[in-house]
């Protein structure tokens, strides 16, 4: 678990993950030792998984994306381990539903997401995809740890108290 102060420090983190450990501290009252000793006990736990960028992916041209439902019939070997193997597979995800797995796809070009497309039909099971073409991206939203329970209505939805 973690209390409000973790919360607090991933927050920060997560904002920009470049500040010292005198800034993290100062900003939820620990000293710089006792908000690295945190920070470190996050990433032992796992909270923390990785420390990264948020790169544009129109800027180093990956501007195509594209959500790809992959039906099977039956998984032969490591099928994550195949999916993982493809470049342009961003994400892999087992869902429920009409088909078995959500895969999020970046390339370059259409031909790049076909190739792409033609490695998931290479992997032992799959039966069949269906592609989603995305034209435009709204917003991308991370998990904020500090959002919990605190998403408002959608505009004209009712509440009850």
């Amino acid at each position: 678990m973690v209390d409000d102060i973790d919360r607090a420090l991933l927050a920060r983190l997560q904002d920009d993950a470049t500040q010292s450990y005198v800034a993290l501290g100062k900003a939820v009252g620990l000293s710089a030792g006792a908000a690295h000793d945190r920070v470190r006990k996050l990433r032992e736990r796992g909270v923390i998984r990785r420390t990264t960028i948020d790169v544009d992916p129109v800027a180093v041209d990956r501007g195509v994306s594209a959500f790809v439902m992959v039906d099977g019939n039956t998984w032969m070997g490591d099928t994550s381990a195949a999916l993982a193997a493809i470049p342009g597979i961003q994400e892999a995800h087992v869902i429920a539903g009409a088909a078995s797995l959500l895969v999020k796809i970046r390339t370059a070009t259409t031909e790049d997401l076909q190739a792409v497309l033609r490695g998931i039909f290479d992997i032992d099971g799959v039966t069949g995809t269906q592609t989603i073409v995305v034209l435009e991206t709204f917003f991308e939203r991370p998990v904020r740890v500090l959002d919990q329970g605190t998403q408002p209505a959608p505009s004209g939805a009712r509440t009850t108290p």
